[in-house]
């Protein structure tokens, strides 16, 4: 599914092209995504402007006064911007009329996504709650995620993709991560120590700083929101590579399955 780096990539990609801009209409094609989009949304947000785009973990946040759209891509949803009068394929579900004639799309075959209204603080929105620090922000650092790791026996690579912890740092991420620190996914987060989570905290930082960069990780059901793939799984020192030499000591990259889900890992410098 898109991760932290794919969502940034999407906000930075359609910010510029819908902040100031008012909304002329609503279009609902299919509103049976994860939760059912409100019946009352297009009334809600018609002849509103869109003052502010923004992210908390992946969640992307349309500030619409006097609310806030929230909206989650699932596995397999994007957004895009195109020409209104474009007709939609068979996955287009939603439609963001702007008065320049363009669209925000979403566009999700699963319809895993989500679509939500709020005139809260986001913040106390029941899916944003309980959310853990965002990894680039000065909140997050390895003397957090110690405090946070004390007397958890379980592993380590799930603990860090549990979002109370930390947000955003998806199975892909958390792989890589862990290597760069060079830890054993497998090992209990409780027996790791502070030194090695500030080692893994800066690590965290620099895979998804650098993935943000790159403009995300390419999967099969992503694309970034002007059409174009992500690039930073040309940069993957571990996912996917199962078999190939790691690239700081030439030993085996193996492939295991840890909490339900592949874990990428080296058998000499991890271990």
């Amino acid at each position: 599914m898109p991760e932290l780096p794919e969502v940034e990539t999407t906000r930075r990609g359609i910010a510029p092209h819908v902040t100031g801009q008012r909304i002329v209409r609503l279009v609902v094609r299919e509103p049976r995504l994860r939760w059912p989009v409100p019946a009352s949304l297009p009334d809600r947000l018609a002849d509103r402007r869109i003052e502010e785009v923004s992210r908390r973990a992946k969640y992307l946040l349309l500030t619409v006064p006097p609310g806030t759209l929230i909206l989650h891509l699932g596995m397999s949803g994007s957004l895009r911007l195109v020409p209104a009068v474009r007709t939609p394929a068979r996955h287009d579900h939603l439609d963001l009329v702007l008065a320049d004639g363009l669209c925000l799309r979403l566009t999700d075959p699963r319809r895993f996504g989500s679509v939500h209204w709020t005139e809260a603080p986001p913040a106390d929105h029941p899916l944003l709650r309980g959310l853990g620090p965002e990894p680039l922000a000065d909140a997050f650092d390895g003397d957090w995620l110690y405090t946070r790791s004390r007397h958890r026996r379980s592993a380590v690579k799930p603990f860090l993709m549990n979002a109370q912890n930390v947000v955003g740092v998806g199975n892909i991420y958390a792989s890589e991560a862990l290597h760069l620190a060079g830890i054993d996914p497998a090992r209990a987060a409780g027996r790791i120590g502070r030194e090695r989570y500030r080692e893994l905290a800066a690590a965290i930082r620099t895979v998804l700083a650098a993935a943000i960069e790159a403009g995300g990780t390419t999967l099969r059901d992503f694309l970034a929101s002007d059409g174009r793939p992500g690039y930073f799984r040309h940069h993957l020192r571990v996912y996917g590579r199962a078999g190939e030499p790691c690239p700081r000591c030439a030993a085996p990259i193996r492939l295991r399955v840890l909490g339900q889900r592949a874990t990428y890992d080296c058998v000499r410098c991890q271990h």
